[in-house]
């Protein structure tokens, strides 16, 4: 598990976030006493916990570009991890793509909220969240045995949209929207896909 837990931290761009976090987490920690900013952490993590869904699922899962630089980019992004899962360095968002998006939400939580302390707050939550989602999307892929019945179980479909169907089962960290979306099954009654390890070869 150590070796697994160094490989984790160690990979650059999980660094990089790393960092990032325990900066956030630095302005936010002497404002806890203020209940707006447990609340601002749990709509950031919330935030994430959607977007992971239809990022996944809306992005990450469109129809192959005509674009070759588009094309490039969600091969990179996604379609590269559907041909070889468990390759590490396909593994994690990459800061080109997870930077910008984040300094988006944060520009928007501080337009709407004006308050410098909340929007960290916020940022802790989302980038708080997001290595959680990190973490977990690299114990789908190694092999490491999750603790909880839950965490099994969201492995499991995890793997069943890697290796039978790439069109259900998108939540990493939960099942939450993919229940609420209705894209997760009975893993026994559905249909083996044959794209599900190749995405650009999909109709």
């Amino acid at each position: 598990m150590k070796k697994y837990g160094r490989q984790f931290i160690t990979f650059p761009d999980v660094t990089v976030m790393v960092i990032i976090f325990a900066v956030m987490l630095g302005f936010t920690i002497p404002n806890l006493y203020d209940w707006r900013i447990w609340a601002a952490i749990g709509v950031g993590m919330m935030t994430y916990a959607i977007s992971e869904y239809m990022i996944h699922r809306f992005l990450f899962h469109i129809k192959k570009p005509k674009n070759p630089f588009l094309l490039k980019i969600i091969k990179r992004l996604h379609y590269d991890h559907h041909v070889d899962p468990d390759d590490v360095k396909l593994l994690f968002l990459p800061l080109w793509f997870s930077l910008p998006n984040f300094i988006i939400l944060v520009l928007i939580c501080y337009a709407i909220t004006s308050n410098l302390n909340l929007t960290m707050g916020f940022a802790t939550g989302v980038i708080g969240y997001f290595l959680f989602y990190e973490w977990k999307h690299f114990v789908a892929h190694k092999p490491i045995q999750p603790v909880t019945k839950m965490g099994k179980q969201i492995k499991k479909s995890h793997l069943w949209h890697h290796y039978k169907n790439e069109n259900y089962w998108f939540g990493v960290t939960h099942r939450a929207v993919d229940k609420t979306m209705g894209t997760y099954r009975d893993h026994k009654k559905v249909e083996k896909s044959d794209t599900a390890r190749d995405l650009e070869k999909r109709a």
